[in-house]
């Protein structure tokens, strides 16, 4: 008899799964149910701000056609909310008055936009109220409003000083909008990187046309008249910032709801074990942003400093690909050898990558430490375990500064802001935690007038392109090399550059250079 898979959520974390189940839901070992809050079959939401600006369609963001999933055998439900879940008999009660059985339940609800305590909005997380003019570029509806003010080159304000608010601020103002980004801090990313970098950065975006408000507590949101259109961003010392559209780019909260209501273990996620399986619950599962992988085992030392979930959609996607391994063999061959299988393997620090025209940063790892702070320094040394070293270098005038933290000569964390491909060797020597050169200058050296051709990743087959789907240049080499001639066209063969986007221009080089050699 066929195992029946509720997924609750249908966004890129559960387009994965599904996608790795269709093979044997067409056989028939499974029967799989997909319920869509939105009306829209899953999309790249990471690409939303691509489409606000008008660098990409929405055909180009879909990431599933439930037409062709429904000829396939799967049961799509779109615009569909699950009420409330009955863990005693296994059913899920939908919004359409329908009940629906289960005999395995994902959760992949991923996560919502924070809104903020600010006089003029409605926070309350079930149900946000938000004035004319203010939107989180969460979905294809917000894009469209996005689309609207860039078009008539309208100001836009940004609260938050992260990487989507970033990013989402520098397009638009590279598309003829006016754009403002409102932080707390002295500089953007302030959580992710230090000041000197930070600095930088800061005065890189402003030579992008961004104008930056940083040190900045907002306190309210004005409109133009009662149910009037956003017309201001208030401030705590008395100040305001006039705009047209306010983007609220505070971050992202998982949505546990669901699973808090039924009487799941929750965290700051749904907590779940090394398989993916909820507390006290083994037929229950939670996937991507709503996810938070940490153990009942106390004595796990994976799970002693773990963290919440990333919000990136690589390591969800990860945990999409081992899951359905995990419930496919569940399904074919029983308990025991699903639970043979090795568990899910620990996600490493993941790297971030700032996507903008003309601004190149990079951050991972720990990178807080000064050169000459020895009580950071020393954190975490103990006898027979080296103690941390710093290099740095800045050039504030030219955009430029690089810091190295490491341990033994290893990478531990990295801060590059202009410096493209020092960056890529960085990020490439942290994710294989190898040994860095001793003379640091060396990596400075790669982002020289000498080495515009060059440089020390540039011909590695093995190096990572797409860090989202885990896709290296020598498996993009190979679908150029098979007829793929297009960055779609790679995309679609092996799945990279569908996350984030941010591997695009090194896909274009890849296919560039081979079509450059095949002429010649």
């Amino acid at each position: 008899m066929s195992e029946r898979i509720v997924v609750v959520g249908f966004g890129p974390v559960a387009a994965r799964l599904v996608d790795e189940l269709l093979p044997t839901v067409r056989t028939g070992l499974v029967q799989l149910l997909v319920i869509g809050q939105e009306a829209e079959a899953a999309y790249n939401r990471v690409m939303v701000a691509e489409l606000g600006v008008g660098r990409t369609t929405a055909e180009a963001l879909a990431m599933a056609d439930a037409a062709e999933l429904e000829a396939d055998g799967v049961d799509v439900r779109l615009g569909i909310k699950v009420k409330r879940i009955d863990r005693a008999r296994q059913n899920v009660a939908l919004s359409d008055g329908t009940t629906e059985h289960y005999d395995r339940l994902v959760f992949a609800t991923g996560s919502r936009p924070v809104i903020p305590n600010l006089t003029g909005l409605n926070p309350d997380p079930s149900g946000p109220v938000l004035p004319p003019g203010v939107t989180t570029l969460r979905d294809l509806q917000d894009a469209a409003v996005l689309r609207a003010a860039v078009a008539e080159g309208k100001h836009v304000v940004v609260l938050g000083g992260g990487v989507l608010g970033l990013e989402t601020a520098l397009a638009a103002s590279e598309e003829g909008a006016r754009t403002t980004v409102v932080h707390n801090g002295p500089f953007p990313l302030g959580r992710s990187i230090d000041r000197g970098s930070g600095s930088v950065l800061t005065n890189s975006l402003r030579t992008g046309g961004v104008r930056m408000a940083g040190n900045a507590r907002s306190t309210g949101v004005e409109t133009a008249g009662p149910g009037g259109s956003f017309s201001a961003l208030l401030l705590d010392d008395g100040s305001a910032i006039d705009g047209d559209l306010l983007v609220l780019s505070c971050g992202v909260r998982p949505r546990i709801e669901l699973a808090e209501g039924c009487g799941l273990p929750v965290a700051s996620g749904i907590l779940v074990d090394h398989h993916l399986r909820t507390y006290h619950e083994p037929h229950m599962f939670a996937i991507g942003d709503c996810a938070e992988v940490r153990c009942p085992d106390a004595a796990c030392v994976d799970c002693r400093h773990a963290l919440g979930p990333s919000g990136l959609v690589g390591p969800g996607w990860r945990q999409a690909e081992w899951l359905a391994e995990y419930l496919v063999v569940l399904a074919r061959d029983g308990q025991a050898a699903a639970d043979a299988l090795e568990a899910l393997p620990t996600e490493q620090p993941g790297v971030v990558v700032l996507k903008a025209r003309g601004i190149n940063l990079a951050v991972a790892g720990d990178n807080q430490a000064d050169p000459w702070d020895e009580e950071l320094l020393e954190a975490g040394a103990v006898p027979g375990r080296a103690r941390r070293q710093i290099s740095q270098w800045a050039d504030p005038e030219h955009g430029r500064y690089v810091k190295m933290t490491t341990r033994g000569g290893v990478l531990e964390g990295l801060v590059a802001v202009g410096m493209p491909r020092t960056a890529a060797e960085l990020v490439v020597l942290f994710e294989r935690a190898s040994e860095l050169p001793a003379d640091r200058s060396l990596l400075l050296r790669l982002d020289g007038p000498d080495q515009l051709d060059a440089g020390a990743t540039s011909n590695d087959p093995q190096r990572t392109i797409c860090r989202c789907a885990g896709v290296s240049a020598a498996g993009i080499e190979d679908s150029v090399v098979e007829g793929c001639g297009t960055v779609g066209e790679v995309s679609k063969a092996t799945r990279a550059g569908t996350g984030c986007g941010g591997c695009h221009e090194d896909i274009k080089g890849i296919i560039e250079k081979h079509f450059q050699a095949a002429a010649a």
